[in-house]
């Protein structure tokens, strides 16, 4: 299990629990472990369905803008590679995945919840993209599985 995502499974679903307060900011560390995590839901037998939760408050907020000022744009453009992969992890599980959203999914963590088969969003659910004014926007490009 990682620091800042866990999986948690009960009668057959698996839950991808973002847990980075207060706001899930995607950080380096919390994209490693969000790979790894999915890797696993995709793997285990026990798991026949997996839903992606960030809590009560928010989903994610996004990436890690804080940390991302103090990378020099050579290592941005290297790390921006994980960050996809980490995205593509999760749309690859193959078994139904539900994004449940509260909150803010901001960013990476909108295009986060658009990785999932399925998104459920709760009454106070704020979804955008402000990176476009950046001009930071990261696509993921997946290929067909099958």
């Amino acid at each position: 299990m990682g620091e800042f995502v866990r999986l948690e499974v009960s009668d057959g679903i698996g839950t991808i629990r973002l847990d980075r307060p207060p706001m899930n900011a995607l950080n380096e560390q919390m994209q490693d472990e969000l790979a790894e995590i999915a890797t696993e839901a995709s793997a285990r037998e026990d798991i026949s369905a997996v839903v992606i939760y960030g809590g009560p408050k928010v989903f994610a907020a996004g990436a890690d803008i804080k940390e991302m000022k103090t990378r020099s744009y050579a290592y941005m453009s290297v790390r921006a590679h994980r960050l996809q992969a980490s995205f593509v992890a999760v749309a690859k599980i193959p078994k139904p995945v539900v994004a449940a959203i509260t909150g803010y999914a901001l960013g990476g963590g909108h295009e986060l919840a658009l990785c999932a088969d399925f998104r459920v969003a709760g009454d106070n659910v704020k979804v955008g993209q402000p990176e476009i004014l950046l001009g930071i926007i990261i696509t993921v490009p997946v290929a067909p599985s099958g």
